[in-house]
């Protein structure tokens, strides 16, 4: 199975084998797994990659539903889905991206960014209708306050917890993607903060047991990125088009307004008010004081850091912008300002002055007296 095609074969193991294979690799990787469903011996221990452990089976007034705690292995199940973002990335990447960027000609610099936006449009198209489907299935929209009560919620339905641990696979695997696309050193540093605060506060809601709140500002985080990155794929495919970064401004102020609503009225109200205050371990209650202080600090922080890049967005935007209308009057004063004709003389042509229809006039002879 290849992803890409090959122009030139490179020693095994070196570092361009490594970058130009690291699919195929993978993809043999994640064969081995399955393989290891089909004997009973290795049966077990392949389950434990493929499906999420700590599952409880409780009973309900509707019979009984399975539900599921999070635990040290999950770092396996998390590693295999890993591999098969990776392998998902280069597919992505070879049956669309490549294919579009060879019609748009791109530049090196825009070709990665070009490259970035599009892996992350679809990553944030899938996340975003998956967090809602949830959040509405969960009754998360019509009843807000299931959000805060009966914490912890510690037990989890399935395909919150499938969420979740695709979410952490997702933002892990795109660090060695860095290496494997050769990112350029400049653009490192960006996408290194993006990365490490989505893993810091999908990692902090999974393990704080605060996974409703989790999945409703995912969902609205997710949505307003992925305005932004459609943004900039049509701004490369088209530089005059740039009106999908006015809708995006839009949201993306409303998206910090809702989160720090959200957060202040889950910490300052829901969690404030609840009986069970106190930290246990055991049970999952991490509902003190300082925790719900410190998370709130941390997400207020991020949502300011956050402002503040947006408006120096804005501000670069705004200059470039009164830059361009600047050339474009001097532009137009430069084609405004000719040489006035003077009509009453006619017209002047190798030293002879001709008339407006193109015939020298005659010289007018003198009478002598």
């Amino acid at each position: 199975m290849a992803f890409r095609r090959r122009n030139k074969s490179y020693p095994f193991f070196s570092q361009e084998f490594l970058i130009q294979n690291h699919a195929d690799i993978v993809f043999s990787l994640v064969i081995f797994i399955l393989i290891g469903l089909m004997f009973e011996a290795t049966a077990k221990s392949a389950i434990l990659f493929i499906q999420p452990q700590y599952n409880v089976t409780t009973l309900t007034p509707d019979g009984e539903v399975t539900l599921y705690h999070y635990g040290w292995k999950d770092c396996a199940t998390i590693l295999f889905y890993f591999f098969i973002t990776l392998i998902l990335h280069a597919l992505v990447q070879e049956y669309l991206l490549d294919k579009v960027n060879r019609r748009l000609h791109l530049s090196k610099s825009k070709n990665t960014k070009f490259n970035e936006s599009g892996q992350l449009c679809v990553f944030y198209l899938v996340s975003s209708v998956w967090s809602f489907y949830i959040v509405i299935s969960e009754g998360y929209i019509l009843h807000l306050n299931r959000v805060w009560e009966n914490y912890p919620h510690s037990h989890l339905r399935f395909q919150v917890k499938f969420f979740y641990l695709t979410q952490l696979a997702y933002w892990i695997h795109a660090l060695p993607e860095l290496y494997f696309q050769k990112v350029r050193k400049e653009d490192i540093s960006r996408q290194l903060q993006y990365i490490g605060l989505y893993l810091l506060h999908i990692l902090a809601a999974y393990v704080l047991n605060l996974t409703p709140l989790g999945l409703l500002l995912l969902g609205l985080q997710y949505l307003t990125e992925m305005v932004f990155h459609i943004a900039r794929l049509v701004y490369f495919t088209d530089e005059n088009n740039q009106k999908l970064f006015d809708v995006w401004a839009v949201s993306f102020v409303a998206t910090r307004m809702w989160t720090l609503t959200l957060m202040f009225l889950v910490f300052g109200f829901g969690l404030a008010r609840s009986d069970n205050q106190m930290l246990d371990w055991e049970a999952g209650n991490f509902n003190s004081v300082l925790i719900r202080m410190t998370f709130l600090l941390l997400v207020c922080m991020t949502q300011s850091w956050l402002l503040w890049k947006f408006i120096r967005f804005q501000l670069r935007r705004w200059r470039e912008f009164r830059h361009e209308q600047a050339v474009r009057k001097k532009a137009a004063s430069k084609q405004a300002v000719r040489p006035m004709k003077r009509a009453s003389l006619g017209q002047n042509e190798n030293g002879v002055l001709k008339a407006e229809n193109g015939t020298s006039p005659r010289i007018k002879k003198l009478k002598s007296h």
